[in-house]
C-alpha cells in the first residue's frame, strides 16, 4: 500500500499502547514481553493511528491490528463495521490526495464471507502459490494499471477504477467512496480466472 511506512515502538511505548489497547484483545490480550507493536500514520485521519500487535512465542503465532487514539480503541475484526466506526468518530477526511490511501487500507482490512477483494497493481501484488509462465506474467502486467481515480460525483461521491483479486480470480471494477467513507463496487468485469495464487487466510 501507498500509505506510510511501519514504524516499530520501544518496549516502554508497545507497554503502553498494549495497557490501552489489551482490554479489548479477546480472548487472550497480548504478553508486552513477547508482542511486537509497530503503528502507521493514515493520512485520512488526524488523530487514529493503525497499530499492529504480533506475538509468534504463541502458538500458533498471533497478529492482530487496532485503529486507536488515547481513550477510543477499535480493535479490527475483518468486518467494515470497525472502519466506518472510527470514519464516524474521528471524522474522516477524504480529499483527492487521500482516497487512494483510503481505499487500500479499506480492502486490506475488510474481508467478506468468502474472502478479501485485494487491490493489486503490479503483478509481483498477487501471492503467487506458483510463478506464471514468463509469457503469462508480460501480458498480466500489461493489463495491470495503478489504482486511479475517475471523477467525483455531485453528492461528493469518489469513483475510482482498479484491478482486484478475489479468491483465485482477477477483475477490473468501479470503486465508489462516499464522503463519510462508505465504500461499494460496481461493473465488476473478470477478466483472469482460475489463476495458482495462495489462498487468502487471516486470523480474526
Amino acid at each position: 500500500m501507498s500509505l506510510e511506512e511501519w514504524e516499530k515502538l520501544n518496549g516502554v511505548e508497545a507497554k503502553k499502547v498494549l495497557e490501552e489497547i489489551n482490554p479489548h484483545i479477546e480472548p487472550v490480550p497480548f504478553n508486552p514481553d513477547t508482542t511486537t507493536v509497530r503503528k502507521q500514520k493514515l493520512s485520512f485521519y488526524e488523530e487514529y493511528i493503525l497499530y499492529e500487535m504480533t506475538d509468534l512465542s504463541a502458538i500458533p503465532g498471533v497478529r492482530k491490528y487496532a485503529i486507536y487514539k488515547p481513550g477510543d480503541v477499535h480493535v479490527l475484526n475483518w468486518t467494515n463495521q470497525m472502519i466506518y466506526e472510527v470514519n464516524e468518530n474521528a471524522p474522516i477526511k477524504l480529499d483527492e490526495r487521500k482516497i487512494l490511501d483510503y481505499a487500500k487500507f479499506f480492502f486490506t482490512y475488510v474481508r467478506g464471507r468468502h474472502g478479501r477483494f485485494l487491490i493489486v497493481e503490479a503483478v509481483d501484488d498477487i501471492r503467487w502459490q506458483s510463478e506464471p509462465p514468463e509469457q503469462g506474467r508480460k501480458v498480466m502486467q500489461e493489463m495491470l494499471e495503478p489504482i486511479t481515480l475517475l471523477s467525483q460525483e455531485p453528492d461528493g461521491t469518489y469513483i475510482l477504477e482498479c484491478y482486484m483479486v478475489f479468491k483465485d480470480s482477477l477483475f477490473k471494477t468501479f470503486v465508489h467512496v462516499k464522503p463519510d467513507g462508505l465504500i461499494s463496487l460496481s461493473d465488476e468485469e473478470l477478466k483472469i480466472e482460475g489463476m495458482p495464487v495462495v489462498p487468502d487466510a487471516i486470523s480474526a
